[in-house]
């Protein structure tokens, strides 16, 4: 379900090679259950509304220590 501060598919289209440059690859043992997008619709809802990351709606990544791991 698509937010306020969710990013548009163009704004996406613009910041994805940038996060591929800057973020180190990981090797996974399994897929992640949420999206880089996902991730960070997360963390400008966070921003946003100024809420604690336990309070995220659950259809946003879930807050774990105080990071939003990408």
């Amino acid at each position: 379900m698509p937010y306020s501060i969710s990013l548009t598919d163009a704004e996406w289209e613009v910041l994805e090679p940038l996060l591929v440059e800057i973020l180190a690859q990981k090797k996974r043992t399994k897929p992640s259950n949420w999206t880089k997008r996902d991730i960070i619709d997360s963390i400008f809802y966070q921003r946003k509304k100024g809420c604690n990351g336990e309070d995220l709606p659950k259809d946003l990544p879930p807050y774990k220590g105080g990071l939003l791991a990408l």
